[in-house]
């Protein structure tokens, strides 16, 4: 078996990330099953601590900030998120290096024949056997986990960890996890665990009702952002964002400021959540100090999160998949750049709320390019256009994220035009600091490229080919 036999093995097994999930049941999503591959290689879910994560938004960016600030403290790292950007491999990290392919054989290869003995074992169920695994034998100190899907069924809520975290809950996947924001809280608080410290990001009034009493019911300490630990915004410029935090009730040596190099005031959220988190741990036996929160907050790697491809010509690439995403990307954008208008490059897959994040987006936009990412559950081009008629807008159809690209920066004028295909000028504008807002370039056009991690992806790749930096690591195996 080589690398390329791996992952078309482990797609060939049921991938709810490939199709649309019409239930989410027991029968879809059955910890019992997961738990049976775990037994059979050994447990290896119950050799290390872990850090819990689920959430509708900012599960994925507290995971990175939790897991900086973990290694920035010394100890050695698990990372275990999806979906991946680039490579499967970024899914299962230790130390934030990603699993080798050799890894990934063997791995296969090994849970390969227990699969075949459990029926309908899936994708997800199978990959988070195999975290599991390679974590407990890389001998990890600690590992950062971030739930899959919902989080009561979740194939890595067989964990029994240190702390539950959960992160901004919202309507997302309403078809699945229910109508109500308390429905889907209920599902996102199946995370958590009797005697089991958890810490909640603010949540709307509904929301944290369900976590409350789950918490109570569960017997489970539970600190919340917003009323237990409180955080106030401070400068702020292209590169990242200064904020002071401090727990309410007796302070915590964890109280202080600290800088995060990810934009958008709602990372301040999953920043402050993550410093409460550390907390928890420091008490319950983990040496972390003020100096190593700093540093990890620092130095966390993030993309696709309102990142910035470029500063001149400004373009601008977010995985923003549904309308409360959608809503926050839009809020930090207008701090960011007030006054500026969008050139928008969408794609989403066909189960989204495109009407919903259309809605959102279209009023600072001047024009909308729809495209779609290589990837099965991506929405057709034409079919997107429709729903930005539908919405009251116009759109043109692009075939690739490529092309998308080529016809944003020309519609941004000319030199914008020229500028793709030849190497970044790495002299960038000058932005200003100011507490509360952020003032940069002055109005203008930018380059939005949304709706969908894919189509990110896709974009991110075409970036970099075109503008001479170094391409993302995708192996060159199709591994969507």
């Amino acid at each position: 078996m080589d690398y390329s036999n791996a992952i078309t093995y482990l797609h060939s097994l049921i991938d709810y990330e490939k199709m649309r999930l019409e239930r989410y049941t027991p029968e879809t999503h059955n910890l019992a099953r997961v738990e049976r591959l775990l037994e059979a290689v050994g447990n290896p879910h119950t050799r290390f601590p872990a850090v819990h994560i689920a959430g509708t938004k900012g599960k994925g960016s507290a995971a990175a900030l939790c897991e900086a600030c973990l290694r920035a403290a010394g100890y050695c790292t698990g990372f275990y998120v999806s979906p991946h950007l680039h490579t499967f491999r970024e899914r299962i990290q230790v130390d934030r290096r990603n699993i080798a392919q050799e890894d990934v054989i063997a791995l296969v290869e090994e849970i390969r024949p227990l699969v075949e003995r459990v029926p309908d074992v899936t994708y997800f169920e199978a990959i988070t056997a195999m975290g599991f695994l390679y974590f407990a034998r890389s001998g990890v100190d600690v590992a950062v986990v971030e739930v899959g899907l919902g989080g009561r069924l979740d194939a890595t809520n067989a964990l029994t960890p240190e702390v539950s975290v959960i992160t901004s809950l919202s309507l997302e996947h309403m078809y699945l996890l229910g109508d109500t924001l308390a429905e889907i809280a209920y599902e996102k608080a199946g995370i958590i665990k009797p005697g089991v410290p958890v810490v909640s990001a603010p949540q709307r009034a509904e929301a944290l009702e369900v976590v409350e009493a789950v918490s109570r019911e569960r017997g489970a300490p539970l600190a919340v952002v917003g009323r237990d630990w409180d955080y106030e915004p401070g400068s702020a410029d292209l590169d990242g964002q200064a904020f002071t935090v401090r727990r309410g009730t007796g302070g915590s040596e964890l109280d202080g400021e600290y800088w995060i190099p990810l934009l958008g005031r709602h990372q301040l959220e999953n920043a402050a959540s993550v410093i409460a988190t550390l907390d928890v741990l420091g008490r319950r036996g983990f040496r972390i100090s003020n100096e190593d929160v700093r540093k990890g907050l620092r130095t966390t790697y993030w993309p696709g999160r309102m990142e910035i491809l470029s500063r001149e010509p400004l373009v601008v690439a977010d995985g923003a998949h549904n309308p409360y995403s959608a809503q926050m990307l839009r809020v930090a954008l207008e701090e960011w750049f007030p006054g500026r208008r969008w050139v928008l490059v969408f794609g989403a897959s066909a189960d989204k709320d495109v009407t919903g994040m259309l809605e959102i987006f279209l009023p600072i936009s001047d024009y909308v390019i729809v495209t779609r990412s290589d990837h099965p559950r991506a929405a057709a081009p034409a079919v997107l256009a429709d729903a930005v008629a539908a919405v009251g807008g116009g759109a043109e159809i692009s075939v690739n994220v490529e092309k998308s690209l080529q016809r944003g920066l020309a519609v941004m004028g000319p030199a914008q035009k020229q500028f793709f295909g030849k190497t970044q000028n790495p002299a960038l504008a000058v932005s200003h600091k100011m507490k509360g807002a952020v003032g940069v370039l002055g109005a203008g056009l930018g380059l939005l490229v949304t709706g969908s991690t894919h189509l990110v992806a896709d974009a991110r790749e075409e970036w970099a080919r075109h503008t001479g930096a170094p391409l993302p690591d995708n192996d060159g195996v199709v591994e969507i």
